[in-house]
């Protein structure tokens, strides 16, 4: 069966998507398609370039330390890190490819930051596309192309439905990275739930400082990483009566972060009804935090085990 794939944003939970093309893969169908934002714009180039594989077992091995180091921080941007360093690796692996070369239609999409509008990425170099797609507001700084300041797809468009309305597929299914949690259920938890229950943090910080201070020590690994803590000094506490425990520690990261995936939550709602597909995987946004690469493995489980599920629905309703 023909698959035209629509792959969203949302940082580490794009790992998901990798999940979610494993299971098309085992299951035997042919993907003939794919359109992406941010994270969905990186797997989807390189399942495009045939270079998935390769992908997935490098960022398998990465440890914190090793995101760490990626990570490229930066004050003179605009942006805190410049995401170079792991570009660098996409390269080495999809070479000088442009995306008109690759078999299959592909679309990144991104946004432009002056015109206040989506674009899409149909021709030139894959790894721009890939880099102009990936600019999370205030993390990774926006990325000069073709006269265009572009930022981070998921602003405007964070589950890209229409650059695949045109494709010949029997099937199209979107896989989005903003779903709330599920409710649990009441008899034994599945492999997917104890996975997830096992994933979420409660308190704990978005990046290790003590392991990033041994591995980008100076001021401006500082300065960066005082923007990535959870401590909520910044709020000004009116009720001072009011426990501490109920109000949820968040820092200046995670704060834009947040406010970001709401609006992203709204806007796939106005995209969905214009754009229903025929199935849509849905991945909770607390499998994992945005810059959490190094869970790889298990967001790629759990994405595998979302998607089969989905699929097994599919079958049954037909």
């Amino acid at each position: 069966m023909r698959v035209a794939l629509v792959l969203g944003s949302g940082g580490a939970r794009g790992y998901a998507h990798i999940g979610v093309i494993d299971a098309l893969r085992e299951r035997g169908f042919d993907v003939v398609g794919i359109s992406g934002s941010s994270m969905g714009a990186l797997v989807g180039a390189l399942q495009a370039a045939g270079a998935l594989d390769e992908f997935t077992a490098w960022a398998s091995s990465l440890t914190q330390s090793a995101v760490l180091r990626l990570l490229d921080p930066s004050l003179t941007a605009a942006g805190v890190l410049r995401a170079e360093k792991i570009l660098a690796a996409v390269r080495e692996m999809i070479g000088p490819r442009t995306i008109e070369s690759l078999p299959i239609p592909f679309t990144a999409v991104s946004t432009d930051l002056i015109a206040g509008k989506s674009v899409w990425l149909q021709r030139g170099p894959i790894d721009a596309a890939i880099r102009a797609s990936i600019a999370i507001p205030g993390v990774i700084a926006p990325y000069l192309l073709d006269g265009r300041l572009l930022a981070d797809g998921g602003i405007l468009d964070p589950l890209p439905m229409a650059p695949l309305a045109a494709v010949n597929a029997d099937l199209t299914i979107a896989v989005s990275l903003n779903a709330s949690d599920p409710t649990p259920p009441t008899d034994a938890p599945s492999a997917t739930a104890e996975l997830m229950s096992r994933m979420r943090r409660s308190t704990t910080s978005l990046i290790d400082r003590a392991a990033a201070s041994t591995l980008l020590d100076g001021p401006t690994a500082r300065s960066v990483l005082s923007r990535f803590s959870n401590a909520v000094d910044g709020i000004d506490n009116a009720e001072p009566d009011i426990e501490a425990d109920a109000v949820p520690r968040l820092g200046g990261f995670e704060v834009m972060n947040r406010t970001i995936e709401i609006s992203q939550a709204a806007l796939m709602r106005h995209t969905l009804a214009a754009y229903p597909p025929d199935l849509l995987i849905e991945v909770p946004r607390t499998v994992c935090r945005s810059l959490e690469f190094y869970r790889a493995d298990e967001v790629i489980e759990i994405g595998h085990e979302l998607a089969c599920a989905a699929l097994d629905s599919l079958k049954l309703g037909n």
